[in-house]
């Protein structure tokens, strides 16, 4: 038994007693990423008792579901975050292919699910499963392994590389879901630009981008609805500009401290999707105008951390891997408020380690764990640990 828990711990890092000897880097990014998951899960018990004492006859439902999530994603962590990069990059090309053919499986009568018209998940029994959630990290690693070594590339394995690419976001715009689209493409795009790629290949595939994100608009009703609801949301406050509506009531009741935890009113049946795309707007009415700027302080911190590791990673393939892994996290946060906020038109989106989904979840702890890796493959020469003053006395 000893043995058994020797060789599990590492896949825990919280158990892990070699943490202490990871880079400065990697342990801010563990304990920040935690810290952040820990508020998140607070914030899900919130905002979820509610809806599923509503809907499920149980406040805990999906507040359990999502425990599982994380105790899976746990697993999950410390498995990419004890694996080899090396390895991790020669078995991103199959996960990425694989993802992309249950991409596409969601768009086949019969196997998608979805709502509004929107299949975006396969169900597997009880389990649902969001192929655009799940391919974001193998997309990072498969953009950085192809952008990276660019210049050693043969022709037609960019040709093949690019048409991956092109396959995945056009299979994430027929769900429809071009939140998701537009988040895949931009960090592809940033991958690209960071490794070098010329202006000229840069400049034709943002337009290429936003012509295709017009042409979805064009094509999609519900889009353009939430588009035009935007820009006036009280022309129709009962229908399209409804959710936008609550979300600043949520927000605006929240003042400068907060209602307090687990007193918000607009998650009591006004605020639709409340414990999804907008669990920010129950965060700050419980929370107020403090809790939402260290909130955004948590993610510019991120931020900031990921930067740090990928300018100190020296392989150019693991620079961009920490690049793209930093980008979808912080992106998808600030996409997130700035939403919930009446920033940017009504998204899909939802805010990393605190909206309830578990393929979501799991993918930002991915996002975190390669993040972490990077740190300790650049640094680990470089160990600072974290102990008292070496000129205070021991204890006696």
């Amino acid at each position: 038994m000893p043995k058994l828990l020797q060789r599990v711990r590492p896949l825990f890092p919280l158990l892990d007693p070699k943490v202490k000897d990871w880079s400065v880097s990697a342990r801010m990014m563990l304990w920040l990423t935690f810290f952040w998951l820990f508020i998140g899960t607070l914030v899900l018990f919130s905002a979820s008792y509610h809806h599923g004492q509503v809907e499920q006859q149980n406040g805990l439902y999906y507040f359990t579901r999502q425990m599982i999530a994380i105790g899976i994603g746990m697993v999950l962590f410390g498995v990419v975050v004890q694996t080899p990069l090396k390895k991790i990059v020669r078995l991103g090309p199959w996960g990425l292919v694989i993802v992309l053919g249950l991409v596409w499986l969601t768009l086949v009568p019969g196997l998608g699910k979805g709502t509004m018209g929107a299949n975006r998940w396969l169900g597997i029994g009880p389990v649902q499963l969001q192929p655009s959630d799940v391919i974001k990290p193998f997309l990072v690693i498969q953009a950085a392994k192809l952008f990276g070594q660019w210049e050693k590339w043969p022709l037609s394995t960019k040709i093949f590389g690019l048409g991956t690419f092109a396959l995945v976001l056009l299979g994430i715009l027929r769900q429809p879901n071009l939140s998701t689209t537009a988040l895949c493409g931009i960090t592809i795009w940033l991958i690209a630009c960071a490794a070098g790629i010329s202006m000229r290949h840069l400049l034709s595939s943002a337009i290429g981008g936003v012509l295709l994100a017009m042409g979805s608009l064009a094509m999609q009703t519900y889009q353009r609805k939430r588009m035009l609801s935007f820009v006036n949301p009280w022309a129709d406050p009962t229908d399209t500009g409804f959710q936008f509506i609550q979300s600043l009531y949520a927000i605006g009741s929240g003042g400068f401290v907060g209602s307090g935890y687990g007193m918000s009113m607009q998650k009591l049946g006004y605020l639709p999707i409340q414990d999804t795309d907008f669990i920010f707007s129950v965060f700050a009415e419980e929370f107020g105008y403090l809790g939402s700027v260290t909130l955004l302080l948590i993610v510019m911190a991120y931020a900031t951390i990921g930067l740090g590791i990928a300018y100190q990673a020296k392989n150019m393939v693991h620079r961009l891997i920490a690049i793209g892994a930093m980008t979808f996290i912080v992106l998808q946060s600030l996409f997130n408020i700035g939403v919930a906020a009446g920033a940017l038109p009504t998204t899909g989106l939802p805010l990393p380690f605190f909206s309830y989904g578990g393929t979501s979840l799991l993918a930002s702890l991915m996002m975190s764990a390669l993040l972490i890796r990077v740190a300790r493959e650049s640094n680990e020469e470089k160990v600072v640990p974290f102990a008292r003053n070496p000129q205070s006395p021991p204890h006696s």
